[in-house]
């Protein structure tokens, strides 16, 4: 009989990825029978350089390890199988396909990005810029529009930017804020960060709040802001954040930080010690 536990890890991004180098590296698959949960078709790959993926990078490229890693390795991966729930009381994880048992369970559920709750928000053409499958909706997007827009003026917006004009498309950047990168410059460097965006043929749009997004007249979109004026555009990319995906960790009654996420202490467990 074996007397390996069995370890599943819900997540195969960068930290669910990394976490598994450290086992197999460490010799820890003598003591579990590791399992890796991966909702996305891709194995583990580079969203840090996620851009490059427009510019002829292309999915193995940007992977984090080779095809065969987790055979070779010994660990089992499940990608397109996204866990719909945990049962703690019988220690399953469940996904359309199963319910499998584990003795450990670890989270790595990362970020989702953040749509504002605007109306209009999930017309065709209304976009997010996060995994290789959205960049793969933007591509086909942009092949029947002329113009783009991008939702958030943060880091991740403005290299969405970047994207959109590297698929010839006129780009507008629409901020909330006064400045662009409002977390990380202050006034005088949000307008120099202004100007470089602009010089390379950016619009920039601050102090603008989307009411609604509603059919355009010249362009497939129109976007109306708090003071009436209103923007047309054919592709509409939010980037205006990220939350912390804990829903699975809300539905079975883990403990749940104020603004989200799961608490855990200073060994990373949660308030399940088996989890």
């Amino acid at each position: 009989m074996s007397t390996q536990q069995q370890l599943i890890i819900i997540g195969n991004g960068m930290v669910g990825h990394h976490l598994v180098e450290q086992l197999v590296d460490n010799g820890a698959l003598e003591r579990y029978q590791v399992t890796v949960f991966g909702e996305e078709r891709h194995r583990a790959y580079d969203r840090v350089h996620l851009s490059e993926y427009f510019s002829g990078r292309d999915a193995d490229s940007l992977a984090l390890c080779e095809a065969d890693y987790y055979a070779t390795s010994g660990v089992g991966l499940r990608t397109s199988e996204a866990v719909i729930e945990i049962d703690r009381n019988s220690q399953e994880v469940v996904t359309e396909q199963g319910r499998y048992p584990y003795d450990r369970l670890v989270l790595a559920t990362g970020s989702f990005p953040f749509v504002p709750p605007i109306p209009g928000n999930d017309r065709d053409g209304c976009l997010v810029y996060r995994t290789l499958d959205d960049l793969d909706a933007i591509q086909a997007a942009a092949e029947n529009a002329t113009t783009g827009v991008v939702v958030g003026g943060g880091l991740l917006g403005l290299e969405a930017a970047n994207a959109l004009r590297g698929l010839n498309l006129d780009t507008a950047v629409v901020e909330f804020a006064s400045r662009l990168m409002p977390m990380q410059v202050d006034n005088e460097g949000g307008e120099l960060l202004r100007e470089k965006i602009e010089a390379l043929g950016v619009q920039v749009l601050l102090e603008r709040a989307t009411q609604r997004i509603e059919d355009g007249e010249a362009s497939r979109h129109r976007m109306v802001f708090q003071d009436d004026k209103v923007l047309e555009t054919d592709l509409i990319v939010f980037s205006a954040g990220i939350r912390p995906r804990d829903q699975l960790a809300r539905d079975c009654g883990l403990e749940i930080g104020e603004r989200g996420g799961v608490v855990v202490d200073n060994q990373c467990l949660t308030s399940d010690p088996a989890i």
